[in-house]
């Protein structure tokens, strides 16, 4: 919306421009007027649009040419004979015709101003009025107001009688964004929301029926499935227009987030979001559901996936294509090399973490604050605390992790991206070089949890690289087993960079399944990892049948998240606390004692289900007698007193201790051995705390 709104008043001298505004002010007329009114301004709170309106007179007995010129510069409401002059035919300032002195004549001059109307279409409309009997004269004003806020050229072509391309790309905009389940009709509830949302109050039931009704009598398919199609709605914004009610039609497209010319507002695309040095960006729970809720609005054949014309569907709410190519090398696809929705995800996870202004650029687009009532896209971002704080916890919130993967040249970096979003050597040796990406990201679970780890390939041939390329959570040196100089440069790469840095290296043996080399080094990769207290190379191939294995991110992931507890043994070596703790839980000795524990019990269980079952099982044709009998076995089964029934009853007996005994055993070495692994996590803790 307009901050304010200049109306000039133009005209041959005697036609009364000075007389109208003093009768505005006043509310009477003038006894002596002025050959020209100094300027006035209406303060915002008490006019129609609220916005603050300043009037100007020109008096050609006062002024000059050239003070005219300067006025005109500034409002914007220009005279017909200049508008043509100084502007072209798109741009042309919006004009009320003015008949004053109506209490002079008995009839109406419109006849003859229709001709002079339907040649200058910039002429918003005319209005007779009188300053000496006061008559329409705030009306005056107020349509001159409306005429700058709401005007009529962006929006319509008068000769063709149509509304024009931008007018109707920006509707068609807002008609998609308000499409919630993408089947191209506006229902009851989505027209209701639609209604909500621009103008503050829903439509009554008849209201709305009313509306389809229009629709249908002027357009065959403007309703469809007693919904309003686009075609629909494009025609009642047209009706508005046509009629006058521009300021609808305005209302609609400044909600959305458009300007008078009809562009995307700076402020809605970019709202301010500050981020403090040292903190990340994230996408909050509300921001996931919400893609997720477009991501199924578009996913038509409900495969998980995006084809290219379901991904073509999304988009075209933007003004351009956001996503390349390359965005299939950077996160999950099918077979058929379409998105699927967890690389969806980990696509605006990257977005909004490497470059947030993006990221709320494209929500703006989507219409994340209009569809979740937010007040801008910016509710859709959390600001990470800073790392330091993190550090110094000993913890952390976050939830996306980046790890710089830096190497010699063909040493396996692109390997290892790839190789993370699952795709073996064979398939890698399918994508085009001009659709390669630098970045993958992927989810993994650390302790249950689910993260995101994003790695990044540094391009450098040298031992420079910026300082944007140290700055992750976790560092990988890449060395190929298979090539003797590989190593070399990343020992040089990290005593030049990393040595002294708070930031964890992993050294990564990439090619593991080549021939091993002897590297050109002083001490082996392992000997060099020992001395600077790194964790041991790990070892890494994406030469597989099937997908590579995705333990060595879950190892990555770990050291970003925990770089203070400095773990030195991240694999089953079975000489840390961690992994002695991990083995024995699941140990064949520990899982035997839990299946002879549970077997035993269920035994014993049954056999107690066995016997009540037969004590009250009963014969088809049983009859009372049978039934007395049964109650009379039982109780000879309790009370007798023979030796016979004594001796089957010690059997018994026996049977149920041995089983008891037997129960209690697997029983106590099931409690002793989880409280001994109880007690291991606690020891490994308090190891953790002390490093």
């Amino acid at each position: 919306m307009r901050k304010d709104v200049r109306i000039l008043l133009v005209g041959e001298p005697k036609v009364g421009k000075t007389s109208l505004i003093m009768s505005l002010v006043s509310e009477e007329f003038p006894e002596e007027v002025p050959l020209r009114a100094e300027e006035i301004t209406i303060p915002a709170d008490v006019t129609p649009e609220k916005v603050p309106t300043h009037i100007v007179d020109y008096s050609e007995a006062e002024q000059t040419e050239e003070q005219l010129h300067n006025e005109i510069s500034k409002v914007t409401s220009r005279w017909i004979p200049l508008i043509n002059d100084r502007t072209d035919k798109d741009s042309r300032m919006p004009l009320i015709l003015v008949g004053n002195k109506s209490d002079l004549v008995e009839h109406s001059s419109m006849e003859a101003i229709l001709p002079i109307m339907n040649q200058y279409t910039e002429i918003e409309t005319c209005v007779e009025c009188s300053a000496k009997n006061l008559k329409n004269i705030s009306e005056l004003f107020y349509y001159a107001q409306k005429a700058v806020l709401h005007p009529t050229c962006p929006l319509y072509c008068p000769e063709e009688k149509e509304m024009k391309p931008a007018c109707v790309k920006a509707l068609t905009r807002i008609f998609k964004v308000s499409d919630q389940d993408n089947d191209g009709i506006l229902n009851d509830a989505e027209l209701n929301f639609f209604q909500r949302t621009c103008f503050n109050t829903p439509l009554a039931p008849q209201a709305l029926e009313d509306v389809k009704n229009v629709v249908r009598k002027n357009m065959s398919d403007g309703v469809a499935d007693n919904g309003l199609t686009l075609k629909g709605f494009l025609f009642l914004h047209t009706l508005f227009i046509q009629r006058g009610r521009h300021e609808t039609t305005w209302t609609v497209l400044r909600r959305f987030g458009y300007d008078d010319d009809l562009e995307l507002t700076h402020e809605y695309l970019f709202p301010i979001l500050k981020v403090p040095p040292d903190c990340t960006t994230e996408l909050n729970h509300h921001a996931y559901l919400f893609l997720q809720s477009i991501f199924d609005k578009h996913d038509l054949d409900r495969d998980c996936a995006l084809s290219p014309d379901e991904l073509k569907d999304l988009f075209k709410v933007f003004p351009y294509m956001p996503w390349g190519p390359d965005v299939n090398n950077t996160v999950c696809t099918n077979d058929k090399g379409w998105v699927t929705y967890q690389g969806y995800v980990c696509q605006w996870t990257l977005t909004t973490y490497l470059d947030v202004q993006r990221c709320l650029e494209y929500l703006g687009y989507l219409g994340y604050s209009i569809l979740t009532e937010q007040e801008s896209q910016a509710a859709a971002v959390t600001i990470t605390r800073d790392k330091k704080l993190d550090l110094q916890k000993k913890q952390t919130q976050r939830n996306v992790f980046q790890c710089n993967i830096i190497g010699m040249k063909n040493s396996g970096k692109t390997g290892i991206l790839q190789g993370f979003l699952g795709r073996n050597l064979m398939k890698q040796r399918q994508i085009k070089e001009e659709h390669k990406s630098l970045y993958a990201l992927n989810t993994t679970y650390v302790y249950g949890q689910e993260k995101y780890l994003l790695l990044h390939e540094v391009l450098s041939e040298s031992e420079f690289i910026t300082a944007s390329d140290t700055t992750c959570d976790v560092v990988c040196l890449v060395y190929d087993v298979s090539n003797p100089k590989s190593f070399d440069y990343c020992t040089r790469i990290f005593k030049q960079h990393f040595i002294d840095g708070k930031t964890p290296c992993i050294i990564v043996a990439a090619k593991s399944d080549l021939h091993e080399a002897k590297q050109d080094h002083s001490i082996s990769p392992a000997e060099f990892c020992n001395k600077h207290k790194m964790p041991p190379p790990q070892s890494y191939t994406c030469n597989s049948v099937d997908t590579p294995s995705k333990d060595f991110f879950v190892k990555v992931t770990t050291i970003a998240m925990y770089p203070h507890a400095r773990l030195r043994c991240l694999c089953t070596c079975n000489r840390c606390t961690f992994c002695i703790c991990q083995n024995f839980l699941n140990s064949d000795l520990l899982q035997s004692v839990k299946t002879k524990f549970f077997t035993a019990v269920l035994n014993r269980l049954k056999d107690r289900v066995d016997e009540v079952g037969a004590m009250l099982l009963a014969n088809d044709e049983g009859s009372i007698v049978h039934q007395v009998h049964a109650v009379s076995f039982v109780e000879d089964s309790i009370f007798m007193e023979s030796s016979g029934a004594r001796s089957l009853q010690r059997e018994d007996r026996h049977t149920t201790q041995a089983d008891l005994k037997t129960s209690t055993f697997w029983l106590r070495a099931s409690l002793g051995a989880t409280v001994f692994a109880v007690l291991g996590f606690a020891v490994y803790k308090a190891l953790l705390k002390q490093r």
